[in-house]
């Protein structure tokens, strides 16, 4: 039988899960190149379906891309809002991003080709999609513990920051990472806090064998 990690092990990879926060507050400082190093690798190891590593990973280190990106950005901020009715001005009270403030931007995205990995995706083509999602992830808890702060951006309009990176055809930006140190992790999730949303119980996202029958109006 396969070695378990010990106590104070495991216990690091929970706390690096429990405590992952999606930051947009940063700390004008530089990241680390070899910390930088070592979150791009965790993002290269994670699982992908088919082994097609679907991921590329881009260094906004071009101070004007880096604004107009932001600008992009704030276009869909705005767009979003007004789509959003009601909560229009709830919405723009809150911080979405710090592209301008943090070390590091990175862009995860989609690799050009793709139709050629039909293992796994023949019925689910999405799954590329899903395996760049797992290398997020896998930089976002690398990151918390490295006491660095990642926040995950998508509001953007993807032909506009496809055409702003010059990625050939085929090719999808997915996230805009903005990652760097931080005063501190927010305790829960900002969006908690700001009272946007609350996490789902999680008896309402776990079923056993069958979808759970929808309540009936008079029951």
């Amino acid at each position: 039988m396969a070695k378990q990690f010990d106590d104070s092990e495991r216990a690091a990879v929970y706390r690096a899960i429990y405590e992952r926060r999606d930051m947009r507050h940063f700390v004008r400082e530089p990241v680390d190149p070899a910390v930088l190093a070592r979150l791009i690798d965790a993002a290269h190891h994670a699982p992908s379906v088919g082994y097609m590593q679907p991921w590329r990973i881009g260094r906004v280190t071009d101070q004007a891309l880096r604004k107009a990106l932001h600008d992009s950005v704030e276009r869909e901020r705005i767009k979003t809002a007004d789509a959003l009715g009601e909560r229009h001005d709830e919405f723009m009270k809150l911080k979405v991003e710090g592209m301008l403030e943090c070390g590091e931007l990175l862009v995860m995205a989609l690799m050009d080709g793709r139709d050629k990995h039909v293992f796994g995706r023949r019925t689910i083509p999405e799954m590329d999609l899903a395996s760049v999602s797992c290398a997020i992830q896998n930089m976002w808890l690398a990151a918390r513990a490295e006491g660095l702060g990642m926040g995950w951006v998508s509001l953007f309009d993807v032909d506009e920051v496809r055409a702003l990176l010059r990625m050939p055809p085929g090719a999808k930006p997915v996230a805009l990472l903005c990652l760097g140190h931080v005063e501190q992790f927010y305790p829960r999730p900002m969006l908690e806090i700001e009272q946007w949303a609350q996490r789902m119980p999680l008896t309402e996202c776990v079923f056993e064998n069958y979808w759970p029958a929808a309540p009936r109006e008079n029951d």
